[in-house]
C-alpha cells in the first residue's frame, strides 16, 4: 500500500506536467491576427452545427469594420459593461479572477464570470462556452498570447467584430444596422449602452425590443460611460488584412491612460449590479 501511495505521488507531478505540455503545444498561433481577420470563429462554427442539428440553415450576418470606424460611445459602453481594466491588465485580471473563483467555490459550481475582453476573444475565436477547467486554462494562456502579440486596439477591434450580438448577428456593424439601422460609427450613447448591455446574453436580450432588465443595465452603463475614456488614436496605418472586406484595418499604438475607478470598482458593478439585474 505504501509503495502504491509513493508511486501515485511521483506520478501526479509527471501527469500534471504532461497535461500542461499538451495544452501549451496544441494552442493556436495568434500571430496571423496582426494583419488578417479571421474568416470564422469557434463560436460561429458551434452555432452553425446547432442550427444544422435542428434542421435549420445556419444564419450569419457580419460586416467587418476598423477600430477607428466604431463609435467612441460604443467603445466606452463595452469597456464599462465587460472589462473596466482592459487598458491596464495583460489579458487576465487576476484580482477579478480570484474573486470569481471564490464565488464559484462557495456555490460549488462554475457559475460566475470574471473574464476580460481578451479572454472572451480567446474563447470566441478558438474555444467553446464550456465551463471545463482545462478549457479555462487554455483560455488564460491564449489570452496572454494575444496580449503579447497584438496591440490593445487590435484586440478590441477583433472583439467588437466577432462577438455574438443576437441569433446569427456577429460584430458591432451588423448589430448596429440590425437593431438601429445605423452605422456603428453613428451610435448615440443610449444605443451604444443598449448594445453593450445585451452582450451578457445576446440571444435573449434584444436591443431593438429592450426588456425592463435590459433598460436597467443600459442606465447603469450610461451612468459610468463618462468616466471611461479609451486612449486617443494616433493613426499608424499598417498592411491591410488579407481578407478584410474593402475596409482597411488601422492598428494604432495607444497610451494606457484609462484610469480605474478607486471608489466604486466597475468589476463589482459588472457582476453585482449588471449580471444580477433581474
Amino acid at each position: 500500500m505504501l509503495r502504491m501511495i509513493l508511486r501515485a505521488l511521483i506520478a501526479l507531478p509527471a501527469a500534471g506536467f504532461a497535461m500542461l505540455a499538451y495544452v501549451y503545444l496544441t494552442l493556436p498561433d495568434v500571430r496571423p491576427l496582426k494583419t488578417s481577420n479571421p474568416s470564422t470563429t469557434a463560436f460561429m462554427e458551434l452555432r452553425a452545427r446547432e442550427a444544422r442539428a435542428k434542421g435549420q440553415k445556419p444564419r450569419r450576418v457580419q460586416r467587418w469594420v476598423s477600430y477607428g470606424h466604431v463609435s467612441a460611445n460604443l467603445k466606452r459602453a463595452v469597456l464599462v459593461a465587460e472589462d473596466d481594466a482592459f487598458w491596464q491588465h495583460e489579458g487576465v485580471d487576476f484580482e477579478q479572477l480570484q474573486e470569481s473563483l471564490g464565488v464559484d467555490w462557495t456555490r460549488g459550481r462554475f457559475a460566475r464570470g470574471g473574464s476580460t475582453i481578451t479572454q472572451q476573444l480567446a474563447k470566441n475565436l478558438y474555444l467553446s462556452p464550456s465551463k471545463n477547467p482545462l478549457r479555462k486554462l487554455r483560455e488564460l494562456i491564449i489570452a496572454r498570447r494575444l496580449e503579447a502579440e497584438l496591440p490593445k486596439a487590435r484586440i478590441l477591434e477583433l472583439y467588437l467584430n466577432v462577438i455574438e450580438w443576437g441569433d446569427g448577428v456577429y460584430g458591432v456593424e451588423s448589430a448596429a444596422q440590425t437593431y438601429f439601422h445605423l452605422s456603428s460609427a453613428d451610435l448615440a450613447p443610449g444605443d451604444a449602452a443598449l448594445l453593450a448591455a445585451a452582450i451578457v446574453n445576446p440571444r435573449v436580450l434584444n436591443p431593438a425590443r429592450p426588456t425592463a432588465r435590459l433598460i436597467r443595465r443600459q442606465k447603469l452603463i450610461l451612468q459610468r460611460m463618462g468616466a471611461v475614456d479609451p486612449p486617443h488614436e494616433s493613426a499608424q496605418l499598417v498592411r491591410s488584412p488579407e481578407n478584410s472586406p474593402s475596409i482597411n484595418i488601422i492598428t494604432r499604438a495607444l497610451p494606457i491612460n484609462c484610469a480605474r475607478f478607486s471608489l466604486t470598482r466597475l468589476s463589482a458593478v459588472r457582476y453585482s449590479h449588471l449580471a444580477s439585474a433581474p
